[in-house]
Protein backbone atom coordinates (compact mmCIF):
# COMPACT_ATOMS: atom_id res chain seq x y z
CA UNK A 1 0.00 0.00 0.00
CA UNK A 2 1.18 3.55 -0.65
CA UNK A 3 2.84 5.41 2.19
CA UNK A 4 4.57 8.67 2.98
CA UNK A 5 8.34 9.09 3.09
CA UNK A 6 10.24 7.53 5.94
CA UNK A 7 12.09 9.87 8.30
CA UNK A 8 15.60 10.34 6.99
CA UNK A 9 19.23 10.32 8.09
CA UNK A 10 22.40 10.28 6.01
CA UNK A 11 23.71 6.90 4.90
CA UNK A 12 27.13 5.94 3.54
CA UNK A 13 26.73 5.10 -0.13
CA UNK A 14 28.72 1.91 -0.56
CA UNK A 15 27.78 -1.53 -1.75
CA UNK A 16 29.80 -4.70 -1.27
CA UNK A 17 28.57 -8.18 -2.15
CA UNK A 18 29.51 -10.47 0.72
CA UNK A 19 29.89 -14.21 0.54
CA UNK A 20 31.80 -14.39 -2.74
CA UNK A 21 30.90 -17.06 -5.25
CA UNK A 22 28.97 -19.02 -2.62
CA UNK A 23 26.46 -16.15 -2.26
CA UNK A 24 26.18 -15.48 -5.99
CA UNK A 25 25.66 -19.17 -6.76
CA UNK A 26 22.59 -19.57 -4.58
CA UNK A 27 19.07 -18.25 -4.93
CA UNK A 28 17.47 -16.00 -2.35
CA UNK A 29 15.35 -18.96 -1.34
CA UNK A 30 18.38 -21.17 -0.70
CA UNK A 31 20.01 -18.48 1.42
CA UNK A 32 16.72 -17.93 3.25
CA UNK A 33 16.62 -21.59 4.21
CA UNK A 34 20.06 -21.20 5.76
CA UNK A 35 19.12 -18.14 7.83
CA UNK A 36 15.65 -19.21 9.00
CA UNK A 37 14.13 -15.95 7.75
CA UNK A 38 11.45 -16.31 5.09
CA UNK A 39 11.93 -14.45 1.80
CA UNK A 40 8.64 -13.53 0.19
CA UNK A 41 6.84 -11.38 -2.31
CA UNK A 42 3.34 -10.17 -3.15
CA UNK A 43 1.83 -11.96 -6.13
CA UNK A 44 -0.84 -11.45 -8.77
CA UNK A 45 -2.40 -14.84 -9.66
CA UNK A 46 -3.15 -13.70 -13.22
CA UNK A 47 0.60 -13.51 -13.87
CA UNK A 48 1.31 -17.11 -12.85
CA UNK A 49 0.68 -18.28 -16.41
CA UNK A 50 3.69 -16.22 -17.56
CA UNK A 51 6.62 -18.63 -17.58
CA UNK A 52 9.30 -16.10 -16.61
CA UNK A 53 7.15 -14.80 -13.76
CA UNK A 54 6.27 -18.18 -12.28
CA UNK A 55 9.75 -19.69 -12.67
CA UNK A 56 11.43 -16.69 -11.03
CA UNK A 57 8.88 -16.74 -8.23
CA UNK A 58 9.33 -20.43 -7.49
CA UNK A 59 13.14 -20.26 -7.68
CA UNK A 60 13.74 -17.21 -5.51
CA UNK A 61 11.01 -17.15 -2.83
CA UNK A 62 9.59 -19.44 -0.15
CA UNK A 63 6.76 -17.11 0.91
CA UNK A 64 3.94 -15.54 -1.13
CA UNK A 65 1.15 -13.11 -0.40
CA UNK A 66 -1.73 -12.01 -2.59
CA UNK A 67 -1.65 -8.36 -3.66
CA UNK A 68 -5.42 -8.20 -4.09
CA UNK A 69 -6.79 -11.75 -4.41
CA UNK A 70 -7.88 -12.03 -0.77
CA UNK A 71 -9.25 -8.50 -0.32
CA UNK A 72 -12.95 -7.75 0.16
CA UNK A 73 -13.67 -6.47 -3.33
CA UNK A 74 -12.29 -9.67 -4.91
CA UNK A 75 -13.44 -12.29 -2.42
CA UNK A 76 -16.89 -10.84 -1.73
CA UNK A 77 -18.28 -9.03 -4.79
CA UNK A 78 -21.75 -9.01 -3.19
CA UNK A 79 -23.20 -9.72 0.22
CA UNK A 80 -24.14 -13.31 -0.58
CA UNK A 81 -21.13 -14.44 -2.65
CA UNK A 82 -17.68 -15.58 -1.58
CA UNK A 83 -15.34 -16.04 -4.54
CA UNK A 84 -12.11 -17.82 -3.56
CA UNK A 85 -10.89 -18.65 -7.07
CA UNK A 86 -7.99 -16.20 -7.23
CA UNK A 87 -6.80 -16.95 -3.71
CA UNK A 88 -7.10 -20.69 -4.31
CA UNK A 89 -4.95 -20.36 -7.42
CA UNK A 90 -2.20 -18.69 -5.41
CA UNK A 91 -2.43 -21.25 -2.60
CA UNK A 92 -2.24 -24.11 -5.12
CA UNK A 93 0.90 -22.62 -6.67
CA UNK A 94 2.48 -22.21 -3.24
CA UNK A 95 1.65 -25.78 -2.25
CA UNK A 96 3.08 -27.14 -5.52
CA UNK A 97 6.36 -25.32 -4.90
CA UNK A 98 6.72 -25.79 -1.14
CA UNK A 99 6.02 -22.14 -0.27
CA UNK A 100 4.25 -20.58 2.70
CA UNK A 101 1.30 -18.19 2.23
CA UNK A 102 0.49 -14.94 4.05
CA UNK A 103 -3.13 -13.82 3.91
CA UNK A 104 -3.80 -10.14 3.15
CA UNK A 105 -6.06 -8.60 4.39
CA UNK A 106 -9.21 -9.26 6.46
CA UNK A 107 -10.04 -5.72 7.60
CA UNK A 108 -9.11 -2.49 5.80
CA UNK A 109 -10.81 0.88 5.58
CA UNK A 110 -10.06 1.12 1.84
CA UNK A 111 -10.77 -0.92 -1.31
CA UNK A 112 -14.07 -2.22 0.00
CA UNK A 113 -16.87 -3.00 -2.51
CA UNK A 114 -19.63 -0.42 -3.10
CA UNK A 115 -22.32 -2.77 -1.81
CA UNK A 116 -20.57 -2.63 1.58
CA UNK A 117 -19.63 1.05 1.74
CA UNK A 118 -22.71 2.64 0.14
CA UNK A 119 -25.44 0.83 2.02
CA UNK A 120 -26.55 2.14 5.41
CA UNK A 121 -25.92 -0.81 7.69
CA UNK A 122 -26.56 -0.57 11.39
CA UNK A 123 -23.64 -1.28 13.70
CA UNK A 124 -25.14 -4.65 14.55
CA UNK A 125 -25.52 -5.58 10.88
CA UNK A 126 -22.01 -4.45 10.03
CA UNK A 127 -20.56 -6.36 12.97
CA UNK A 128 -22.32 -9.53 11.83
CA UNK A 129 -21.04 -9.03 8.26
CA UNK A 130 -17.45 -8.61 9.41
CA UNK A 131 -17.59 -11.60 11.74
CA UNK A 132 -19.02 -13.74 8.94
CA UNK A 133 -16.39 -12.46 6.50
CA UNK A 134 -13.47 -13.25 8.81
CA UNK A 135 -14.89 -16.64 9.79
CA UNK A 136 -15.54 -17.82 6.24
CA UNK A 137 -12.24 -16.66 4.75
CA UNK A 138 -9.98 -17.82 7.57
CA UNK A 139 -11.83 -21.13 7.84
CA UNK A 140 -11.61 -21.66 4.07
CA UNK A 141 -7.81 -21.26 4.21
CA UNK A 142 -7.32 -22.93 7.58
CA UNK A 143 -4.11 -24.95 7.51
CA UNK A 144 -3.11 -23.37 4.17
CA UNK A 145 -2.43 -19.74 5.14
CA UNK A 146 0.09 -19.67 7.98
CA UNK A 147 -0.21 -15.93 8.80
CA UNK A 148 -2.82 -13.21 8.27
CA UNK A 149 -2.71 -9.45 8.11
CA UNK A 150 -5.87 -9.23 10.19
CA UNK A 151 -6.16 -5.43 10.19
CA UNK A 152 -4.40 -3.14 7.73
CA UNK A 153 -3.53 0.56 8.03
CA UNK A 154 -5.92 1.52 10.83
CA UNK A 155 -3.83 4.49 12.09
CA UNK A 156 -3.10 7.82 10.40
CA UNK A 157 0.27 9.59 10.37
CA UNK A 158 -0.59 11.37 13.64
CA UNK A 159 -1.25 8.14 15.50
CA UNK A 160 -5.04 8.52 15.47
CA UNK A 161 -7.40 5.81 14.24
CA UNK A 162 -8.55 6.49 10.69
CA UNK A 163 -12.17 7.12 9.92
CA UNK A 164 -13.67 3.98 8.36
CA UNK A 165 -16.84 1.95 8.19
CA UNK A 166 -15.33 -0.38 10.78
CA UNK A 167 -14.31 2.29 13.26
CA UNK A 168 -16.88 5.09 13.17
CA UNK A 169 -18.94 5.08 9.95
CA UNK A 170 -20.93 3.50 11.57
CA UNK A 171 -18.36 1.24 13.26
CA UNK A 172 -19.05 -2.21 14.66
CA UNK A 173 -20.07 -1.17 18.14
CA UNK A 174 -16.93 0.31 19.67
CA UNK A 175 -16.67 3.89 20.80
CA UNK A 176 -14.81 6.42 18.67
CA UNK A 177 -11.08 6.39 19.46
CA UNK A 178 -11.16 2.83 20.77
CA UNK A 179 -9.16 -0.03 19.30
CA UNK A 180 -11.93 -2.44 20.29
CA UNK A 181 -12.91 -3.15 16.67
CA UNK A 182 -9.32 -4.19 15.93
CA UNK A 183 -9.28 -6.39 19.00
CA UNK A 184 -12.55 -8.01 17.98
CA UNK A 185 -11.21 -8.79 14.50
CA UNK A 186 -8.21 -10.56 16.02
CA UNK A 187 -10.42 -12.59 18.34
CA UNK A 188 -12.69 -13.67 15.47
CA UNK A 189 -9.68 -14.63 13.31
CA UNK A 190 -8.13 -16.66 16.13
CA UNK A 191 -11.38 -18.54 16.68
CA UNK A 192 -11.53 -19.42 12.98
CA UNK A 193 -7.93 -20.74 12.91
CA UNK A 194 -6.16 -20.97 16.29
CA UNK A 195 -2.92 -22.09 14.60
CA UNK A 196 -2.54 -19.10 12.26
CA UNK A 197 -0.19 -16.24 13.14
CA UNK A 198 -2.11 -12.96 13.35
CA UNK A 199 -0.50 -9.64 12.38
CA UNK A 200 -1.35 -5.97 12.48
CA UNK A 201 0.07 -4.38 9.28
CA UNK A 202 0.74 -0.71 8.54
CA UNK A 203 2.74 1.83 6.53
CA UNK A 204 4.61 4.94 7.70
CA UNK A 205 5.34 3.33 11.06
CA UNK A 206 8.52 1.55 10.02
CA UNK A 207 10.74 3.81 12.10
CA UNK A 208 10.18 5.17 15.61
CA UNK A 209 7.65 7.99 15.24
CA UNK A 210 4.22 9.10 16.43
CA UNK A 211 2.43 6.51 14.38
CA UNK A 212 4.58 3.56 15.42
CA UNK A 213 4.30 4.75 19.04
CA UNK A 214 0.51 4.42 18.77
CA UNK A 215 0.81 0.97 17.22
CA UNK A 216 3.27 -0.06 19.91
CA UNK A 217 0.93 1.03 22.70
CA UNK A 218 -1.96 -0.88 21.12
CA UNK A 219 0.09 -4.04 20.70
CA UNK A 220 1.42 -3.78 24.25
CA UNK A 221 -2.13 -3.40 25.57
CA UNK A 222 -3.32 -6.38 23.52
CA UNK A 223 -0.43 -8.49 24.75
CA UNK A 224 -1.11 -7.62 28.39
CA UNK A 225 -4.81 -8.45 28.06
CA UNK A 226 -4.37 -11.69 26.15
CA UNK A 227 -5.67 -10.53 22.79
CA UNK A 228 -4.45 -13.12 20.24
CA UNK A 229 -1.90 -11.07 18.29
CA UNK A 230 1.38 -12.61 17.15
CA UNK A 231 3.12 -9.94 15.16
CA UNK A 232 3.44 -6.62 13.42
CA UNK A 233 3.93 -6.06 9.69
CA UNK A 234 6.11 -3.12 8.68
CA UNK A 235 5.32 -2.30 5.06
CA UNK A 236 8.58 -0.51 4.20
CA UNK A 237 7.69 1.38 1.01
CA UNK A 238 10.68 3.72 0.59
CA UNK A 239 10.26 6.77 -1.65
CA UNK A 240 13.55 8.52 -0.95
CA UNK A 241 17.14 7.33 -0.80
CA UNK A 242 17.93 8.02 2.85
CA UNK A 243 15.56 6.07 5.11
CA UNK A 244 16.07 6.04 8.86
CA UNK A 245 17.81 2.68 9.21
CA UNK A 246 18.69 3.28 12.87
CA UNK A 247 15.04 4.05 13.61
CA UNK A 248 13.88 0.96 11.73
CA UNK A 249 16.29 -1.17 13.74
CA UNK A 250 15.10 0.35 17.02
CA UNK A 251 11.47 -0.13 16.04
CA UNK A 252 11.98 -3.81 15.22
CA UNK A 253 13.82 -4.20 18.53
CA UNK A 254 10.99 -2.79 20.64
CA UNK A 255 8.26 -4.85 18.97
CA UNK A 256 10.23 -8.08 19.22
CA UNK A 257 10.96 -7.26 22.87
CA UNK A 258 7.18 -7.46 23.42
CA UNK A 259 7.29 -11.02 22.12
CA UNK A 260 5.94 -10.05 18.71
CA UNK A 261 7.20 -11.43 15.44
CA UNK A 262 8.01 -8.74 12.89
CA UNK A 263 7.53 -9.23 9.16
CA UNK A 264 8.75 -6.71 6.62
CA UNK A 265 5.72 -7.04 4.38
CA UNK A 266 5.84 -4.69 1.38
CA UNK A 267 9.44 -3.63 0.80
CA UNK A 268 10.30 -1.62 -2.31
CA UNK A 269 12.60 1.35 -2.93
CA UNK A 270 11.44 3.74 -5.66
CA UNK A 271 13.90 5.60 -7.89
CA UNK A 272 13.40 8.71 -10.07
CA UNK A 273 12.72 7.51 -13.62
CA UNK A 274 12.44 8.91 -17.14
CA UNK A 275 9.29 8.76 -19.23
CA UNK A 276 10.33 5.38 -20.68
CA UNK A 277 10.80 3.91 -17.20
CA UNK A 278 14.59 4.00 -17.22
CA UNK A 279 16.45 5.17 -14.13
CA UNK A 280 17.47 8.84 -14.39
CA UNK A 281 20.77 8.43 -12.56
CA UNK A 282 22.54 5.07 -12.77
CA UNK A 283 24.26 5.76 -9.45
CA UNK A 284 20.86 5.45 -7.78
CA UNK A 285 20.91 1.70 -8.41
CA UNK A 286 23.85 1.38 -6.03
CA UNK A 287 22.14 3.58 -3.43
CA UNK A 288 18.98 1.49 -3.75
CA UNK A 289 20.96 -1.72 -3.30
CA UNK A 290 22.56 -0.42 -0.13
CA UNK A 291 19.16 0.52 1.30
CA UNK A 292 17.82 -2.98 0.68
CA UNK A 293 20.91 -4.50 2.27
CA UNK A 294 20.72 -2.32 5.38
CA UNK A 295 16.98 -2.89 5.87
CA UNK A 296 17.49 -6.64 5.52
CA UNK A 297 20.34 -6.57 8.04
CA UNK A 298 18.17 -4.59 10.46
CA UNK A 299 15.67 -7.45 10.32
CA UNK A 300 18.28 -10.19 10.45
CA UNK A 301 19.83 -8.75 13.61
CA UNK A 302 16.69 -9.55 15.61
CA UNK A 303 15.56 -13.14 16.25
CA UNK A 304 11.92 -12.04 16.24
CA UNK A 305 12.08 -10.62 12.70
CA UNK A 306 11.15 -13.72 10.72
CA UNK A 307 10.22 -12.61 7.18
CA UNK A 308 11.35 -10.13 4.53
CA UNK A 309 8.82 -9.64 1.77
CA UNK A 310 8.84 -7.33 -1.25
CA UNK A 311 5.73 -5.84 -2.86
CA UNK A 312 6.18 -7.68 -6.13
CA UNK A 313 9.54 -8.73 -7.51
CA UNK A 314 9.73 -7.46 -11.09
CA UNK A 315 9.53 -3.85 -12.23
CA UNK A 316 7.26 -5.09 -15.03
CA UNK A 317 4.33 -5.26 -12.61
CA UNK A 318 5.24 -2.78 -9.87
CA UNK A 319 2.55 -0.37 -8.65
CA UNK A 320 5.04 2.49 -8.29
CA UNK A 321 4.98 4.00 -11.79
CA UNK A 322 1.19 4.12 -12.06
CA UNK A 323 0.90 5.68 -8.61
CA UNK A 324 3.58 8.34 -9.23
CA UNK A 325 2.47 9.05 -12.83
CA UNK A 326 5.77 7.73 -14.14
CA UNK A 327 8.05 9.95 -12.08
CA UNK A 328 9.37 7.02 -10.05
CA UNK A 329 9.80 3.29 -10.52
CA UNK A 330 12.48 0.59 -10.85
CA UNK A 331 11.79 -0.32 -7.21
CA UNK A 332 12.19 -4.09 -7.20
CA UNK A 333 14.74 -6.91 -7.47
CA UNK A 334 14.36 -7.72 -11.16
CA UNK A 335 13.88 -5.43 -14.14
CA UNK A 336 11.02 -5.78 -16.63
CA UNK A 337 12.92 -8.52 -18.45
CA UNK A 338 13.49 -10.49 -15.22
CA UNK A 339 17.19 -9.65 -15.12
CA UNK A 340 18.59 -9.34 -11.60
CA UNK A 341 19.53 -5.81 -10.52
CA UNK A 342 22.21 -4.72 -8.00
CA UNK A 343 19.54 -4.75 -5.31
CA UNK A 344 19.10 -8.50 -5.80
CA UNK A 345 22.78 -9.07 -5.08
CA UNK A 346 22.55 -6.74 -2.08
CA UNK A 347 19.75 -8.76 -0.54
CA UNK A 348 21.72 -11.94 -1.14
CA UNK A 349 24.71 -10.27 0.50
CA UNK A 350 22.72 -9.62 3.66
CA UNK A 351 21.37 -13.17 3.77
CA UNK A 352 24.79 -14.68 3.09
CA UNK A 353 26.42 -12.69 5.88
CA UNK A 354 23.74 -13.77 8.33
CA UNK A 355 23.96 -17.39 7.21
CA UNK A 356 27.68 -17.29 8.04
CA UNK A 357 27.02 -15.65 11.43
CA UNK A 358 23.54 -16.80 12.52
CA UNK A 359 21.52 -15.05 15.21
CA UNK A 360 20.73 -17.46 18.04
CA UNK A 361 17.21 -18.21 19.28
CA UNK A 362 15.47 -16.92 16.16
CA UNK A 363 11.69 -17.12 16.51
CA UNK A 364 10.21 -19.94 14.42
CA UNK A 365 8.34 -18.84 11.29
CA UNK A 366 6.00 -21.85 11.83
Amino acid sequence: MPCRLLRTIALPLFFVVAGGSNASGQSLRQLSDRTGVLIGTAVRPEQLSEAAYSSTLAREFNLVEAEDAMKWWVVRPDAQTFDFRQGDQLVAFARAHGMKVRGHTLVWGRSNPPWLTERHFTREQLSALLQEHIRKIVTHYRGQVFAWDVVNEAFDEHGWLRTSIWHDQPGIGSRVGSTAYIEQAFRWAHTADPAALLFYNDAEGETVNVKSDAIYLMVKDFKQRGVPINGVGLQMHVFDLSPDIEGIDANIARFTALGMQVHITELDVALPTNADGSVRDGADLGKQAEIYRKIALACLRHPGCTAIQTWGFTDKYSWIRSTTKGSKGAALLFDSGYLAKPVYLALKSALASRAQHPVTARAPAQ
